[in-house]
């Protein structure tokens, strides 16, 4: 068997925005607040937060529009017609937001 090579460690922080951001993109019922918590007590700016909780949101919602989408195209019919320009492509969010 070869080495095992140890990956680096990520800052807490870091891996609390990312496990955040997850959380809400799947809908996950804790809804992140360990994770709030430890980026508020890291010192991890409200705008910073505000951001990454928007990016994530914006995600969820746009995952949820194209599988939305696809099922309304599946079915066919006039819903599949109104509904296509709502589902290509990353947008960003309302604040203007790079989600890609």
């Amino acid at each position: 068997m070869g080495e095992r090579v140890s990956a680096p460690q990520l800052h807490s922080s870091i891996v609390a925005m990312v496990s955040l951001a997850s959380g809400i993109a799947a809908n996950h019922p804790a809804m992140g607040q360990c994770q709030l918590d430890r980026l508020r007590a890291a010192g991890v700016p409200q705008d910073q937060i505000d951001a990454v909780i928007e990016i994530a949101r914006h995600i969820r919602d746009e995952a949820s529009e194209k599988l939305d989408f696809a099922f309304d195209e599946a079915a066919g019919g006039a819903i599949a017609a109104a509904t296509e320009g709502e589902a290509c492509g990353c947008t960003p969010t309302a604040s203007g937001q790079s989600c890609c």
